[in-house]
């Protein structure tokens, strides 16, 4: 008998709990998201009790089935997660307002290359804008910087010989450019130079004050239109030599 009455307490309590459960009441609760002052989309809004799942709109809202005491977890990119315990003045409220925060970004160690950037201008040693000089021009320079420099420079006739250098630091310099927007076969074969003469033709060419100004600029189409005149010209000087 004792037995017997165990067992009709125990289908009971099971048949009260499944009362109880059934009284419960879900509700429709709806909200919104924001991130300060800013409505956030695309939060996934998931209740942990049920799974039931939604995600809030472009203004933010959202809606969900929920009943008090379940937990909502508010997850997005680049936000922190959170998590909130439904109660019941919460489910009694128009509209629950949820705050999401941004996530601090860990960044990443950068190193620093001791020379990338760094220059004269930009460390203020020298005014922007200054003439850059070459090794030869700043030898020039040098030498004339003064009145007694340049006195004395000019009767020993230094100044000549490093104006010298400069020129001939030009020159080496257009043979370099001429060597990167042609090559030999150009001359030989598009131009119709001889191969003995074709560094003769560069000389000729680096002297005419409108070719160089064409290299140093970088203007290829000017350089190609003027090279070919100066093509025509040279083979007319080599055909009166002979």
């Amino acid at each position: 008998m004792e037995i017997s009455k165990l067992i009709k307490v125990a289908l009971l309590l099971f048949f009260v709990q499944i009362s109880l459960a059934q009284n419960v009441i879900f509700t429709e609760l709806s909200g919104k998201v924001t991130e300060g002052t800013t409505p956030v989309e695309n939060v996934n809004i998931i209740n942990n009790n049920t799974q039931a799942a939604t995600v809030s709109d472009a203004d933010g809202n959202f809606s969900i089935t929920v009943r008090e005491g379940d937990v909502l977890v508010f997850s997005a990119v680049n936000l922190e997660p959170v998590k909130l315990r439904i109660t019941a003045e919460q489910l009694s409220s128009k509209e629950l307002l949820v705050r999401m925060t941004a996530k601090e970004v860990q960044l990443k160690e950068v190193v620093v290359n001791e020379n990338a950037g760094i220059t004269a201008e930009n460390l203020g040693i020298v005014p922007r804008g200054q003439k850059k000089y070459t090794p030869a021009e700043r030898k020039v320079y040098t030498a004339t910087s003064t009145s007694i420099d340049k006195l004395l420079n000019k009767i020993s006739g230094r100044t000549a010989m490093l104006k010298k250098e400069v020129n001939v630091e030009k020159k080496e310099m257009l043979f370099r450019k001429m060597e990167y927007l042609f090559d030999e076969n150009y001359y030989t074969e598009r131009l119709k130079i001889p191969v003995n003469d074709v560094k003769g033709f560069q000389l000729f060419c680096i002297d005419d004050a409108e070719f160089a100004v064409s290299l140093n600029s970088k203007n290829k189409t000017m350089s190609m239109f003027l090279i070919t005149d100066l093509a025509r010209k040279y083979l007319t000087i080599l055909e009166n030599e002979k």
